[in-house]
């Protein structure tokens, strides 16, 4: 029998790493628990390997399997927290009828140079990306992997000047460099937020900053 947190914690990075691949952060897990410290999900951890749920994979930070589920969970929707929105997935060869155009690359990490002109184009299904403009771009770096976002990617945004704070965006740094980052507003600050331990948040004055458009889906590319 596992408690109502243990239970949500395992829903939690199930569904996680099935959208993914990836197991989302402590900080990730705290946040979507709204749990006050990272103490209270390592005890969590512990708990649900001592009873056969989970188990750490060695030689990997953070890296968790789920070895099953609850029988009941097929009826229950796990923790979505605040920010914690990660893109919808699909595979390059699934059957779809819109086309958008590829404006070059994207940094992942240190901000590279800004969009090019279009240098391919993409199909992608109109049930995912919804209404409006869009436009699709090639992720380079290791900066958003745990939000599931990974090098060779391609993100599809939904061009906007504008966005919530915890929203995955297109942001163009004094004019010139494009990167693709977390946003978190910070009273008159814009912050640029990795999803990776290694990269700092990077605070800019809010005109440093335009927001070219959100993350909406995101298309793994298989070799």
């Amino acid at each position: 029998m596992l408690t109502a947190k243990q239970r949500e914690l395992l829903l939690y990075i199930h569904e996680r790493i099935k959208e993914s691949g990836v197991s989302p952060s402590f900080d990730e897990m705290k946040e979507a628990l709204d749990l006050a410290s990272k103490s209270g999900i390592h005890r969590l951890i512990t708990a649900l390997e001592e009873r056969g749920f989970l188990r750490r994979l060695p030689h990997r930070a953070r890296a968790l399997e789920v070895l099953k589920l609850p029988d009941s969970a097929a009826t229950a929707a796990p923790p979505r927290g605040r920010g914690t929105f990660r893109p919808s997935v699909v595979s390059e060869d699934r059957d779809n009828g819109a086309t958008i155009p590829i404006l070059g690359q994207i940094a992942a990490g240190v901000p590279i140079e800004a969009l090019q002109n279009e240098i391919g184009r993409i199909s992608a299904p109109p049930d995912l990306i919804g209404a409006g403009d869009h436009f699709a771009l090639e992720v380079k770096g290791d900066s958003m992997i745990q939000a599931g976002i990974l090098d060779g990617d391609v993100v599809i945004i939904k061009r906007s000047e504008t966005a919530d704070s915890g929203d995955i965006v297109v942001a163009l740094v004094d004019s010139e460099e494009a990167t693709l980052k977390r946003l978190r507003k910070r009273g008159n600050s814009i912050a640029l937020e990795a999803a990776n331990p290694a990269y700092e948040t990077r605070i800019f004055g809010p005109d440093r900053v335009r927001i070219q458009g959100k993350l909406v889906a995101m298309i793994r590319r298989y070799s």
